[in-house]
């Protein structure tokens, strides 16, 4: 069988509820399952958002560079909803981008946000199957 094959990441024990990823190049995410005052890293489930967001956001704010838009600022407000019961994942997944711009519209975000999710980004297309995932724009 044929693959595409992408880099390895190490996942490595720090402790019970602690851990760090390493991949290839010898970067470093730290990652923590702790509660309240003890969280000090992102935990597993922020870190799926994290990835879709970045996944989109690099191709959304491509598009819109080869556009020739302008923005002063741009971020993806990321929010998921998990199931109660077990294994909770995340059954909607909203994607808010925000740019602060004069010359680009919502509506056109959505569009372009919309066709990255459907059909650029590899980790929404991963997470599509269990997961709606909802695009909303905001211009400031």
């Amino acid at each position: 069988m044929a693959f595409n094959k992408t880099p390895k990441v190490v996942t490595r024990f720090i402790d019970t509820y602690e851990y760090e990823s390493v991949n290839q190049s010898g970067n470093v995410v730290k990652i923590d399952m702790y509660d309240g005052e003890n969280k000090k890293h992102f935990g597993p489930t922020e870190l799926l958002l994290s990835a879709v967001a970045t996944c989109a956001a690099v191709d959304v704010a491509e598009i819109m560079q080869k556009r020739r838009k302008t923005f002063e600022e741009f971020e993806v407000v990321t929010d998921g909803i998990r199931r109660e019961e077990h294994p909770r994942v995340f059954t909607d997944i909203i994607l808010t981008f925000r740019f602060k711009s004069d010359n680009i519209t919502e509506l056109e975000v959505v569009k372009q946000a919309k066709t990255v999710v459907e059909k650029y980004c590899s980790v929404a297309s991963t997470v599509s199957g269990v997961a709606k995932i909802d695009v909303r724009a905001e211009i400031y």
